[in-house]
């Protein structure tokens, strides 16, 4: 009787150790891989270093030369952007104030 106590104590242990390797070789087999960047990536040095030439534009995302850049920037400041109307406004700011207090107060259902 102690005897196969003793066997199936040292079968367990077996199987333990083996899991145990498995499982910690099988986390750490590819995790130095996931952690480089991809290779046609560039490096951060090199792209602080870069003399940017051209912008997008603030109005439409589109790309646009330096001078065309400067160009609207004059533009921007001396046409202020139409404002919204009042009632819109007071809208967002009432929905803002609702998705802050959803936030806090999940069962309210406003």
């Amino acid at each position: 009787m102690m005897k196969v106590k003793v066997k199936n104590l040292v079968k367990l242990l077996f199987i333990f150790v083996i899991t145990t390797t498995v499982i910690f070789l099988s986390s750490y087999w590819r995790s130095p891989v996931i952690a480089l960047p991809p290779p046609e990536d560039i490096p951060e040095e090199i792209l602080r270093t870069k003399i940017v030439v051209e912008g997008r534009s603030p109005i439409d995302g589109r790309f646009l030369t330096a001078a065309e850049y400067a160009q609207l920037e004059v533009q921007l400041q001396q046409v202020p952007p139409p404002k919204l109307d009042p009632k819109i406004r007071d809208q967002i700011f009432l929905l803002r104030i609702r998705k802050t207090l959803l936030q806090f107060f999940p069962f309210l259902n406003i």
